[in-house]
């Protein structure tokens, strides 16, 4: 997938503000004194004039007067009191920088660091910046190859399984059909049984199969592939409710594709994770795209952290420039819901 890097988020995100343009540095295009420049005209100044006091008409009496000895320290004190204001505000950008750093994260681009401070600060800023936009971009093209060879092999290991093992199954079922009609009575129901479990198995075969490569929204379309979806998760102890409108705004292909994966992976992590017995399914149009919402009354988030589930539905969501969030919904349960622009983005 190319170059990753992914540190998560912390409380330092605060510090993140949209990227200045241009490299030059500070405010308004101009680069700002050095902080070398700085201290050393700083130290320079409190030499020349500590030399002067020495050339001059100022002597220093010994033993030392007690006002000479307060002249002495009051210009030592603001010597270092001069230091420390340009050391503190030389070293400030860094620090921002530091936190923006601790804070990025590639699967939710777009903050930057701002561009401020001396010069060479500022040019590390900038060349930050510069970095994450060539990382996000490098990302998005590993993801896109990624998840299109994942595709491509979800509809290989489906097909297989349609193909081959669910008609060799199928071949098993009819072969036992007939033996039973041959067994002798002691046997039909030791047989009837063999039957039972490969008609089980060839049913499960076919839903893994569904899964891997959802031929009902190849066929039908979206809407009728996420009602599809919400009646697959039904079973006796979840119940799925679908608000799914045929009226939708044109999405791409890529869209249609993330939007019923990020359902299926949001309703896979409802069925095994959040211990709930009610979930909804939701899609409604926007004046610039669609919002697909996920919800159940489980368990919530807690503290655990993101798995690979949701690490997949970001990755996919970057793909089409969606926006996917995961909150707490008003059910203590979670919301996952994913804003699709209308289009998406290839």
């Amino acid at each position: 997938m190319g170059v990753v890097t992914d540190i998560r988020s912390r409380s330092g995100a605060a510090m993140l503000f949209p990227a200045e343009s241009g490299a030059s540095a500070g405010r308004g295009g101009n680069r700002t004194v050095s902080l070398f420049w700085r201290i050393f005209s700083l130290n320079a100044t409190g030499l020349v004039a500590a030399t002067a006091l020495l050339l001059g008409p100022v002597t220093v009496s010994t033993p030392v007067l007690p006002g000479e000895a307060l002249l002495l320290l009051a210009g030592l004190m603001a010597l270092l009191a001069g230091n420390a204001v340009v050391l503190r505000t030389g070293l400030a950008p860094r620090r921002r920088l530091a936190r923006a750093m601790a804070a990025a994260d590639l699967l939710r681009p777009g903050a930057r660091a701002v561009v401020a401070g001396p010069a060479e600060a500022a040019e590390l800023i900038t060349t930050y910046n510069t970095m994450l936009d060539r990382l996000e971009r490098e990302r998005a093209t590993g993801a896109a190859r990624a998840l299109g060879a994942q595709e491509r092999e979800r509809h290989r290991v489906a097909r297989e399984l349609h193909d081959e093992v669910g008609q060799t199954l199928t071949a098993v079922l009819l072969q036992l059909k007939r033996v039973a009609d041959r067994a002798p009575e002691d046997l039909r129901e030791e047989v009837g049984q063999a039957q039972e479990a490969t008609r089980t198995g060839l049913d499960e075969i076919r839903r893994m199969a569904r899964r891997l490569r959802p031929g009902v929204l190849e066929e039908f379309g979206l809407a009728s592939a996420l009602r599809s979806l919400a009646t697959e998760f039904t079973t006796h102890g979840l119940t799925v409710r679908h608000h799914v409108p045929s009226d939708l705004p044109p999405l791409s292909a890529e869209s249609e594709l993330v939007i019923y994966r990020v359902a299926q992976e949001g309703l896979t992590n409802t069925a095994r994770h959040a211990a709930a017995d009610r979930a909804e399914l939701r899609l409604r149009p926007l004046p610039d795209g669609v919002e697909l919402l996920v919800r159940d009354n489980g368990t919530g988030l807690g503290d655990a952290p993101e798995g690979a589930g949701i690490s997949g539905m970001r990755e996919r969501a970057l793909l089409i420039g969606a926006a996917l969030s995961l909150e707490t919904g008003p059910a203590k349960g979670t919301d996952v819901r994913l804003l699709v622009p209308a289009g998406g983005r290839r």
